[in-house]
């Protein structure tokens, strides 16, 4: 009797250790994300970014901001934690004197701010504070050939997007690394984030290690190679 009692209380708690491992593997699939529509990985992100709360400013220049908890992730494979010792921003491509920049050497640039909207095509969107460089000014740096066309940019969990040289250099477009006045945490795209303005949020690439000057204006990033518009316009 003994014995047949502890093959059911086994069987009992092996039931339960199975069903915990199918719940753990259903919200990893759902932080990674499914190819068709990106779904945010929250509950992943609050202890961090909601802690930013205390420190952010929500007003700047007459302008209410949201808070950068209203920035959501919707990256397909989760926030990136980088080693900024390490780290280099490389610009290569059609120019003429390629480079690799460290984090400091990047903010050694004049920095710029500006007040943005940004639209995610799930439907939310948020106006907050951003600041950073010019890329029109990284730009300078290093001689962008004649031939040169289109932007491409790569992140450090793979992820790639693309944008026209000319929409960055009239747009006064920015590289980010700060949103409401603090740094643009790992959660959100540390060390560097792209303010694609009027664009919508999957050209927002963040996690920025590389940047490509580029003859191909058909070029397609990851969302765009799976049906998203390449031009991505804000309505």
């Amino acid at each position: 009797m003994k014995y047949f009692v502890f093959l059911i209380l086994l069987l009992f708690l092996s039931g339960c250790v199975f069903q915990e491992k199918e719940v753990m593997h259903e919200n990893k699939t759902q932080e990674v994300g499914n190819e068709s529509l990106p779904k945010p990985i929250e509950k992943q992100t609050q202890p961090d970014v909601y802690d930013l709360r205390k420190v952010e400013i929500r007003e700047y220049e007459g302008n209410k901001l949201d808070s950068i908890v209203d920035v959501r992730d919707l990256s397909i494979k989760g926030p990136q934690y980088v080693d900024i010792d390490s780290y280099k921003l490389k610009i290569t491509g059609l120019i003429e004197n390629p480079i690799n920049l460290t984090y400091n050497e990047v903010l050694s640039n004049q920095k710029y701010r500006k007040v943005i909207w940004i639209h995610c095509v799930t439907g939310w969107s948020a106006e907050v504070l951003w600041e950073g460089i010019l890329l029109k000014e990284l730009f300078d740096e290093v001689n962008v050939k004649p031939e040169a066309n289109t932007v491409i940019f790569y992140a450090v969990d793979g992820y790639t997007t693309s944008l026209p040289l000319d929409y960055i250099i009239e747009k006064d477009i920015l590289l980010a690394d700060k949103i409401n006045n603090v740094t643009i945490p790992p959660e959100r795209g540390y060390p560097f984030e792209l303010v694609a303005e009027d664009k919508l949020g999957y050209k927002w690439i963040k996690w920025v290690e590389k940047i490509e000057l580029s003859d191909d204006p058909d070029y397609r990033g990851y969302w765009e190679k799976r049906g998203y518009s390449n031009t991505a316009d804000v309505e």
